[in-house]
């Protein structure tokens, strides 16, 4: 079940950076995170993100944390 949930962050968290048109790099930054790191999120075997990370991404998306963890 974890890795299932860690896939759909990766796949949320790539849907919504392309939807508001930004580059790994671009999001990074405005996340405050590293792009390596955020390619690693991104990825088909992501890391475990913490709380903290999540509130950065969603910072850097301009939404509410609840809104990064919509899944379908």
């Amino acid at each position: 079940m974890q890795d299932n949930i860690c896939q759909q962050l990766s796949d949320r968290i790539r849907y919504l950076r392309e939807k508001h048109e930004l580059t790994q790099e671009e999001l990074a930054r405005k996340a405050g995170i590293s792009t390596n790191y955020l390619q690693n999120l991104e990825s088909d075997h992501p890391k475990n993100a913490t709380v903290i990370t999540l509130g950065k991404l969603a910072k850097g998306f301009d939404i509410p944390v609840w809104q990064l963890l919509k899944f379908k």
